[in-house]
């Protein structure tokens, strides 16, 4: 199962930075189970929130040429606090190095300005059809989805326009 974690991008540097937001609504199904009487977003999305929007940058700037963006490795995660329904996670992550293989960020996520969650992630760049050509067809439907999923999550302003 795929968890779609961001729901806008208010930000984009193209390469070098995001801020994107993730509303938690009572009405996710995975609430019901962590925790009932406590439902708050698991941390390992809040992780995969932060992951998704710098798979962002990463496709932005390399203008969607690697259909896969994943993690490779998570360094240094902290956890500081929950995040509820009716809360907004806003995370910010700063681009350290990117190539057409891999990127390197620092990540993080905060609700009203207060610090949630943060750490470094190093993400993989690929397409399927590197390991067997027969997936191209399949890249170029992963990338059109993508394309379609970014058209509807980046809300592009002109410069000097202040976000509500």
């Amino acid at each position: 199962m795929k968890f779609i974690l961001i729901d806008r991008i208010s930000e984009l540097e193209s390469g070098r930075r995001i801020v994107a937001h993730k509303a938690l609504s009572l009405a996710e199904e995975y609430l019901g189970d962590h925790f009932p009487a406590f439902p708050v977003l698991p941390g390992v999305l809040q992780l995969e929130a932060m992951v998704q929007a710098s798979a962002w940058i990463v496709r932005e700037a390399l203008d969607f040429a690697p259909s896969l963006v994943l993690l490779k490795e998570a360094r240094n995660i902290t956890y500081k606090s929950f995040l509820a329904p009716g809360q907004v996670l806003t995370i910010e992550s700063n681009c350290k190095e990117l190539t057409a293989e891999q990127s390197v960020f620092t990540a993080g996520g905060s609700v009203d300005g207060r610090e949630i969650v943060k750490g470094k992630l190093t993400l993989r760049h690929l397409n399927l059809a590197d390991s067997n050509p027969h997936l191209a067809e399949i890249d170029d439907k992963i990338r059109t989805h993508m394309r379609a999923l970014f058209d509807l999550t980046w809300v592009r302003r002109p410069v000097g326009v202040a976000v509500g």
